[in-house]
């Protein structure tokens, strides 16, 4: 009998050292882009007080994607979705300055946030239900709508999805643009070769090689590349007009948190109602109206939603930042903003915050 408990106890020991040696390594990133240490997420600890205590956000991005996220030469982080970045940063510290930017892959970034090691992610993310049904994750403010389609060498003459038969498609893996792919074609009957990558990094390069007769992504990245390929002298590319995705990209935080994305929330739609209320970074500090509304955007009257935020929030974020207008046209790889479905509501497009009052 009691040879027997040992050889439980023995047994039961060994089932926990090899738990623990598999949970050790289903932390590990594939790629080696996560560079922030992960911290232990406490239910006791607000995500705001855990952040205040840092003294900077972490906010989890990529690095290869001109216009929305890029590391560029300097070693500095730039584009759109960096800029939602700062602003949260903005908000909360009155310093845009304030935040680590976190590379993870397209694979493992509802892990990471799960795990800690970002508060925020703004990183081309399409909120679906499953993401948020089953991913742990929040999607917040769509802050860019956008749609898939492909592109391929203007040369080929394709024009349509069908043309495509056989084709090797270039796609990043883990994404809602693989799924997309796979289910269009798949419906219309049509067979295709898909052929994997982890980033832009090695996905454009080896269609630019010809390994792939066509690549896919969002349209608005498919506009970056043709971009950057004519630009550099490569062969004219075409992108074919079928949209075959609807593709809300925004700002993403872990479940369980409320005031986290509040604050969060709050600070990426300050950038919009700057906007529509026509103040930008150069005038939001030097406003002398009297409209209730505006002077409660800007914290006067003593006015305090309860958000947790400092009362001159949306000042600190639209100086150091600028209003959605602003930012968006900083990065022209973009896009038109102008009539299109990102322009503000008044102007026919989708941009509508809730009021702040």
């Amino acid at each position: 009998m009691q040879k027997s408990v040992h050889r439980l106890l023995a047994l039961l020991g060994l089932v926990l050292a090899f738990s623990l040696i598999a949970a050790s390594c289903g932390n590990d990133d594939d790629g080696g882009e996560i560079t922030a240490t992960p911290e232990p997420v406490s239910v006791d600890e607000s995500t705001l007080q855990r952040v205040l205590d840092r003294g900077h956000v972490l906010c989890g991005s990529r690095d290869d994607v001109p216009g929305f996220a890029l590391l560029n030469a300097d070693a500095e982080y730039e584009g759109f979705d960096i800029d939602m970045c700062r602003a949260v940063a903005a908000a909360i510290f009155g310093d845009a300055d304030a935040v680590e930017i976190v590379p993870v892959t397209s694979a493992d970034r509802f892990t990471a946030l799960a795990s800690g090691q970002f508060e925020v992610m703004n990183r081309n993310t399409t909120w679906t239900a499953t993401r948020d049904g089953s991913e742990g994750a929040e999607f917040l403010f769509t802050t860019y709508y956008d749609g898939q389609g492909l592109m391929v060498p203007a040369s080929t003459g394709f024009t349509t999805l069908e043309d495509l038969a056989e084709a090797n498609i270039c796609v990043s893996t883990g994404t809602t643009t693989e799924l997309n792919l796979t289910a269009v074609f798949a419906a219309r009957g049509i067979p295709f070769n898909p052929v994997t990558f982890e980033g832009f990094d090695t996905l454009v390069p080896a269609y630019e090689e010809g390994q792939c007769e066509a690549m896919t992504a969002d349209s608005s990245v498919l506009g970056v590349y043709k971009f950057e390929i004519e630009g550099k002298g490569g062969p004219d590319q075409h992108i074919l007009t079928e949209i075959i995705s609807k593709e809300p990209l925004g700002t993403v935080v872990r479940d369980g948190d409320s005031q986290w994305a509040q604050i969060v929330n709050w600070a990426t739609m300050a950038t919009v109602q700057a906007w529509e209320f026509g103040l930008d970074s150069t005038n939001i500090g030097s406003y002398s109206g009297n409209d209730p509304n505006i002077l409660n955007f800007l914290g006067q009257n003593n006015f305090d939603p309860g958000l947790g935020l400092p009362g001159d929030f949306a000042v600190n974020v639209v100086e150091q930042v600028g209003n959605y207008e602003e930012i968006f046209n900083r990065y022209p790889q973009l896009g038109v903003l102008d009539g299109s479905v990102n322009d503000l509501w008044s102007n026919g497009g989708l941009m509508y915050v809730p009021p702040y009052r």
